[in-house]
This record gives structure tokens, C-alpha cells and sequence, in this order.
């Protein structure tokens, strides 16, 4: 099955020597939050382990910044999983909420939400300590970058309420599954999670830009071979696989080794690109302390490559065979068992 799928990565990735500290604070919060509202949902959410997800993207964090960095992690992924493709009115309320999460990082520290729901109510919280810190350029980058997430997200969940999911072509599949993603904030996250910042020239500069968009796409295109079979249970277009198997009318597995050769050559050039990096800091003229950072610039993108990687790897998220309660929801076009868009 495509979970199973190998690649050969060419760099590690450690993992957090706080993961079980962290993971049993985490999964309290979680359901403190109302994050889980029910059994199923619970269960199905632990068997996930995002927890492990972040231990190996954010390996050197602290252990109580571990905690803050997994209940960041999960609220990407439990609203992605809120629309209901059997009420496509729902995208309405898909959307107030996105712009809720959206402008909680451009707000002072602290502000409550305006639109009130278990999700926005943890992400407010959340935001207060991960920006902790950090300078006003950090937080601004991270919040663009956030925000073109959710009105990405927002983009698929309209084009799924009104039957569209499955017509964008493969290069218009490519741009948007960039941004669906969400690896440019994730990586940001990275600094946040060992204190340091990059240095703004070296951020702006194209080789580096273009480094972070192909880990995009590396990791983007990954997730899509692992994840497949469970988006086709689901219905879900929004896939690499699928989009191969109707644009070019070649069988499944056809498709999946395209979607695999296309994986590695992003990953080939992303390995070329990094190779220069040293003569972008000589470019720059960088110091010493500012070639560290980008250093640690650099590492962050590898341990989200590999550390995602290993986690897709495993994680129940993605299992193709289950049953109960979560299979009739996500057979009914639902990725949750648990409404958290509504107090």
C-alpha cells in the first residue's frame, strides 16, 4: 500500500528525548480543549501520534516547548479534517473560522477570539506562547505564512463543496498543493522551537526561497503517496495520485510511480541547492553568528523532510484499513467524528 512506500533521504533526523513527557501533557490538553469531544474521536486522534510528529520535526526543543509546539501541531490537522462533504454549507462556517485563526497572530497577545469555538479558543492561547519571544519580523512571517495556509484550506474546501475538487490540472495541483500543505509556517516553527531566527537577507534570498519551496513540495508530494489510500476512501481529489491517474488516464500504479519520481526529483534538486549554501552566507557576507543561523535554517528544513517522513510512515492517520466509528464518518465524507467548529 503507498504508507508503506521508502524513500531514500540522504540526512536524519533525531528525535526529542522529551517525546513522552511532552505527549501525556499534550494529550490532556487536548482533551481539556474539547479538541475531543468523544471516545472514538479520541482514540482515533491518539492512534494519529502527532506527538511523535513533532518530537522528530522540533527534536531540539525544550520539554515545555515541546508540550506548546504539539498542541500547535494538532490544530492544523483537526480543522483540516472539519469539513463535512455531505453539507457543503458548512464551507461557510469553514471560512469564518480560518479568518478567526488567521487574524489571532495579528492581534495583541492575549486578545479573545471573535468567533468562539474549541478550535479558535486553543489557537488563541496557543499563539500567546508560540510567539513568545520572537521578533516582530519573526511573528509577521509566520503569520503570512499561516494565513496563506488557511485560505488555501479554504480554497479546497470550496472547491470540494461545489464538486470541483477533482478538475484542477496537474501543474495548477502542483502551485496549490504548495500552499496546502502548510510546510513554509512549519518551518518558521523551527526557530521558534531552538531560539534562533535566520537572518532576513538570507531568508529573502532565492536560493533560500527556493529551498523551502521544494521542501514544500517534497514533503507535500510524500504525504499524497502515504495518504493516498485513505483520501480515496474518503473521496478526497485533493491528491498527487489522483490527479495523475485522470489527467493522463494511466492505471493506479502508474500513477503512484510518477507521483514517486516526481517526489524525488524535488528532493534531488532541494539536496543541490543546499550544497550552495555556504557560497550564499560568502554572497551575503555573513559573520559568524549569522552562517550558525543559517545553519540551523538549513537543519530545520531537513528535519522536516525526514522527521515528517518517518512519521507518515506509521501514524494511524493514514492507515488504509480501519473500521468503527471513524470509517462510517470518513465514508460519509467526514474526517472527523467530532464537531469542533461550534461551542
Amino acid at each position: 500500500m503507498p504508507q508503506d512506500v521508502r524513500f531514500d533521504l540522504p540526512f536524519d533526523t533525531p528525535v526529542s528525548r522529551h517525546l513522552e513527557y511532552a505527549r501525556e501533557r499534550h494529550l490532556r490538553w487536548v482533551r481539556e480543549r474539547g479538541l475531543v469531544r468523544s471516545r472514538a474521536g479520541f482514540e482515533e486522534y491518539r492512534s494519529w501520534d502527532l506527538a511523535d510528529a513533532a518530537a522528530r520535526t522540533y527534536p531540539y526543543a525544550s520539554a515545555d516547548d515541546m508540550v506548546v509546539l504539539m498542541n500547535w501541531f494538532s490544530l492544523a490537522f483537526l480543522f483540516d479534517d472539519q469539513f463535512d462533504a455531505g453539507r457543503p454549507d458548512r464551507a461557510e462556517r469553514i471560512a469564518e473560522v480560518a479568518r478567526e485563526l488567521i487574524a489571532t497572530p495579528l492581534r495583541p497577545a492575549g486578545t479573545p477570539p471573535r468567533v468562539v469555538c474549541p478550535i479558535t479558543l486553543a489557537w488563541t492561547e496557543v499563539w500567546e506562547q508560540l510567539g513568545e519571544g520572537m521578533s516582530l519580523t519573526w511573528r509577521s512571517r509566520f503569520a503570512a505564512s499561516w494565513g496563506r495556509f488557511l485560505v488555501a484550506h479554504c480554497e479546497e474546501v470550496d472547491l470540494a463543496a461545489r464538486g470541483l475538487a477533482g478538475t484542477l490540472g496537474l501543474e495548477e495541483y502542483a502551485a496549490f498543493r504548495r500552499r496546502t500543505v502548510g510546510i513554509h509556517h512549519s518551518i518558521d516553527a523551527g526557530e521558534r522551537s531552538r531560539g534562533f531566527e535566520v537572518p532576513a537577507a538570507a531568508m529573502a534570498h532565492p536560493l533560500m526561497e527556493r529551498m523551502r519551496d521544494l521542501a514544500a513540495d517534497t514533503i507535500g508530494f510524500m504525504n499524497d503517496i502515504h495518504s493516498f489510500e485513505r483520501e480515496r476512501r474518503r473521496g478526497d481529489g485533493h491528491n498527487l495520485i489522483a490527479v495523475l491517474h485522470r489527467e493522463r488516464g494511466c492505471s493506479w500504479q502508474e500513477a503512484t510511480d510518477e507521483a514517486y519520481r516526481m517526489t524525488t526529483a524535488c528532493l534531488d534538486e532541494y539536496v543541490g541547492l543546499q550544497a550552495r549554501v555556504p557560497l550564499m552566507c560568502d554572497e551575503l557576507g555573513l559573520d559568524g553568528d549569522e552562517r550558525a543561523r543559517v545553519g540551523m535554517g538549513v537543519e530545520a528544513i531537513q528535519h522536516w523532510i525526514n522527521g515528517n517522513y518517518e512519521w507518515a510512515l506509521t501514524t494511524g492517520r493514514y492507515a488504509a484499513a480501519k473500521e468503527g466509528p471513524v470509517a462510517t464518518a470518513e465514508l460519509a465524507g467526514r474526517g472527523s467524528v467530532d464537531d469542533l467548529l461550534t461551542v
